[in-house]
């Protein structure tokens, strides 16, 4: 089992190792995962408090757990949520357009001891949003985690605010791809905020428009403190161009991707200038780099054959040899 984790490059260096698509939003790449790894995304919103879950295979071992409050019309002071009874500590909001607001707090330590070692499947957690509930519109749990059953992989995790006008995102890859190889897939889950049936986003990928009414509340309730919808791990794949009420900001990628592509291209707007786009979440096959390069290939690992070696250790012993020799 192998995995890797890394942080956004800064753009220069990025430009400087490759020429890659980069993109052109608020929506900025928080983490990426590369290895045998998988996700679980889920919401919840709506009431005081509830549950929130993460579906995860035993043998499975948590690379990192992020819990996402979107807030509207509240206060300057942070989200009060606690997950399992523990306070979540969140840092300064990710969005910048008031009055709405998200924010992220790791909950690796609370989310981790209860999935490692586990039985696998779904895994509940209680959710409260505390005194400011009236203000805040629900959760997003983001779960990564590595497990040497999986295929290699690469997760990205996006999140901000998406700009009104027109976002994108770049997953690039090293090698071309084949949308028809078997077990090739490629998938996006989106976290929206404060969305109600009159407001709503488009996606498109590669060209292709794929929705123009993502959004909505489907993960909370019609009022303001319920206006959530993630695309969660249970949710069916919206089809091209759903109706309203079918899309479940799940989406599967690999349609719009021809054979011979070395990037996937996805773009997001929000015409009705009201919605808050704050996650963005990729699974797809092999080796990415979101809004960066894709990561190199490892390195090869050769032995010397017998007389190479032999050779270089007998050219070591001379050298030293003789730095012995020169300091006497």
């Amino acid at each position: 089992m192998k995995f890797k984790l890394s942080k956004l490059l800064l753009a220069g260096a990025v430009s400087l190792i490759v020429q890659a698509p980069v993109a052109n939003a608020s929506l900025s790449t928080f983490q990426s995962f590369n290895g045998t790894v998988g996700y679980s995304a889920d919401g919840f919103g709506g009431s005081s408090g509830g549950t929130i879950s993460a579906n995860v295979e035993s043998g499975s071992t948590v690379l990192a757990a992020y819990l996402y409050s979107t807030m509207v019309y509240g206060n300057s002071s942070t989200p009060t949520v606690s997950l399992n009874g523990t306070s979540a500590v969140f840092g300064p909001t990710i969005s910048s357009t008031f009055p709405i607001k998200a924010y992220r707090a790791d909950v690796t330590s609370i989310v981790a001891p209860i999935i490692n070692g586990g039985l696998g499947g779904v895994y509940n957690f209680t959710v409260s949003e505390g005194v400011q509930n009236g203000a805040t519109d629900g959760e997003a749990l983001v779960v990564v985690f590595s497990n040497a059953a999986r295929p290699n992989a690469s997760v990205g995790i996006l999140d901000g605010f998406s700009q009104f006008l027109g976002d994108s995102t770049a997953i690039n890859f090293l090698d071309p791809l084949d949308p028809s190889a078997p077990g090739f897939f490629a998938e996006m889950s989106l976290g929206i905020g404060y969305s109600y049936p009159s407001q709503s986003s488009t996606v498109t990928v590669n060209g292709t428009l794929i929705t123009s009414v993502a959004g909505g509340f489907d993960d909370g309730g019609g009022f303001n403190g319920g206006l959530i919808t993630v695309g969660g791990f249970n949710d069916p794949f919206s089809t091209l161009n759903p109706a309203y009420n079918d899309d479940h900001e799940r989406y599967n990628l690999v349609p719009y991707i021809s054979s011979g592509d070395t990037s996937i291209t996805i773009a997001t707007r929000n015409a009705t200038q009201d919605d808050n786009v704050f996650l963005a979440t990729f699974y797809v096959a092999g080796d990415a780099g979101f809004n960066a390069p894709p990561p190199p290939p490892p390195p090869t690992n050769s032995v010397p054959e017998p007389g190479t070696a032999l050779l270089l250790g007998s050219g070591l012993v001379g050298l030293t040899f003789m730095r012995r020799k020169f300091k006497a």
